[in-house]
């Protein structure tokens, strides 16, 4: 018995464990999110010159990043210290279509950017991906 109950307790301390990592994981991916896409908006705001080569590696690396954080809203991972809504875990077809949303978008601007000649080119799509991101976090996170 005492075996059982010992073993019990170092399951539910690994599953704590790995969602505190997975919330960390997603967290810092985001981190990465915020970062990219605001350099961008300096661009597309005129704050910062517009330079093609640096808009396009901006675009190409926030395509990588659409691919990352997804995986980090495994089974647990809702509990703790995250802003994601229970709704990832009670609505998965919801919140997958909003994944799917935000990817192309995410590969529209990396075309885009590739053949921008100036910040007008890129512009909507720039806009369309901030919308994605706009749409998920009103319906899957607590800001």
């Amino acid at each position: 018995m005492k075996k059982l109950f010992m073993l019990a307790c170092c399951f539910a301390a690994f599953n704590t464990a790995l969602a505190a990592d997975q919330i960390a994981a997603r967290k810092e991916v985001f981190e990465q999110y915020k970062k990219t896409m605001s350099a961008m908006g300096q661009m597309v705001k005129g704050d910062t010159p517009f330079s093609q080569a640096d808009f396009a590696k901006l675009a190409a690396h926030l395509d990588e990043l659409a691919q990352q954080p997804w995986q980090y809203f495994g089974p647990g991972s809702d509990k703790g210290k995250t802003d994601a809504r229970p709704e990832i875990w009670s609505q998965p077809a919801e919140f997958q279509s909003a994944i799917g949303k935000h990817k192309h978008a995410a590969q529209s601007l990396k075309q885009a950017a590739t053949v921008a000649r100036n910040i007008d080119d890129v512009k909507p799509a720039f806009i369309a991906i901030q919308q994605t991101c706009k749409s998920c976090h009103q319906q899957f996170r607590n800001d």
